[in-house]
């Protein structure tokens, strides 16, 4: 499986990031999800 910044689970892990709900160190290490988010939050993509 792999996430892409289009994926639900992303944009949603974004949202929550960009609100301050959790930081990027707490989104889980699942398939690619934590560096898809990553990139999404610092712009990269």
């Amino acid at each position: 499986m792999t996430f892409t910044k289009d994926s639900g689970l992303v944009k949603v892990w974004v949202s929550l990031v960009m609100i301050g709900t959790y930081s990027l160190h707490e989104v889980p290490q699942l398939y690619n999800l934590k560096v898809v988010v990553t990139e999404v939050v610092n712009g990269t993509i």
